[in-house]
């Protein structure tokens, strides 16, 4: 990939030294290495693991990150994380898909392995959304709403240029909405996720998981009427955070937004039960925006000399 991290540093400006970024999902972990202007020089994934548990995938992270530098060659100036949930120094809150996850101290895990001494945490939708104001669909963009749909479902507001992170660091935790059923009903990430839409498309006999069910959805049966009723509790959620904030762009992120049906569908609902719909648009990152906004944490912790 050829994205910097920012426009080129202003005439005096400089900095020095690798930046390092690590996004931890539920499904697969990235890391990447960069110059100190952005220009991504090394990039790797691979799979979480979920099932044997948060310390061998902190472990094999790490291992990956210490390999990606020593290829590239040079000190580290700073490294960025991204993580599922809500990052505390001694902890992590609301982070169920990989088990133990809650009793990891990044930030320290990372200094102490890779010898860092700037080190910046966030959670990985809000990384998410940084990298789309620095880089991506949310240039010039207020206010606006990033909504990552992968192994769960989470979203990130942005007002003025900036992450809102909320009272609790917990704004855009969408995944415990209200949905379905008797009240209290169930949380939305049950009902609509690439782990939800995995035990979908299993429960209707499909195989390849989410992406299985939404080919099978592209023609009329019970395929697309089990998907299109989950995509109508997504878009039910989606719709309140609009008409909440008012979003100038919503910017799709995550390994389901690749299905076009999906996009097309929520972008149907939207635009029918919204007075003002936003513009929406799939971020230019793929699967990686939560990475480039890891990147981009790293620089940002890092100070300019002159």
């Amino acid at each position: 990939m050829s994205v910097r991290l920012s426009d080129p540093p202003a005439a005096g400006a400089r900095r020095t030294g690798l930046l390092l970024g690590i996004d931890f999902g539920g499904t697969k972990m990235a890391v990447g290495v960069s110059d100190a202007d952005g220009r991504l020089l090394a990039h790797r994934r691979v799979p979480t693991l979920a099932e044997q548990g948060a310390p061998q995938a902190l472990a094999r992270a790490l291992d990956l990150a210490g390999d990606l530098v020593g290829e590239v060659g040079g000190p580290v100036a700073a490294a960025g994380v991204a993580s599922p949930g809500v990052v505390r120094p001694d902890g992590i809150d609301l982070a169920p898909n990989v088990p133990g996850w809650e009793r990891l101290r990044l930030a320290d895990a990372v200094r102490d392995a890779l010898d860092v001494s700037r080190v910046a945490v966030d959670n990985d939708l809000n990384a998410a959304a940084l990298a789309e104001l620095r880089l991506g669909a949310l240039r010039g963009v207020d206010p606006g709403l990033v909504v990552g749909i992968g192994t769960g479902i989470a979203a990130a507001v942005t007002v003025g240029g900036a992450v809102l992170s909320g009272h609790r660091g917990a704004a855009g935790e969408i995944g415990y909405a209200v949905a379905g059923g008797p009240w209290p009903g169930t949380m939305l990430e049950r009902d609509f996720s690439g782990l939800a839409l995995d035990r979908l498309a299993a429960d209707l006999g499909l195989s390849g998981g989410a992406a299985g069910l939404a080919a099978e959805a592209e023609r009329p049966g019970p395929a697309r009427d089990a998907l299109a009723a989950r995509v109508d509790e997504a878009a039910r959620a989606l719709a309140t955070c609009c008409l909440l904030l008012d979003p100038q762009r919503l910017v799709l992120v995550g390994g389901v937004t690749r299905s076009d049906l999906i996009r097309r569908m929520l972008v149907d609902r939207l635009t029918e039960a919204l007075p003002h719909p936003p513009d929406v648009v799939r971020s230019r990152f793929a699967d990686d925006a939560a990475l480039f906004g890891a990147l981009t944490l790293a620089r940002e912790a890092v100070p300019a000399a002159r």
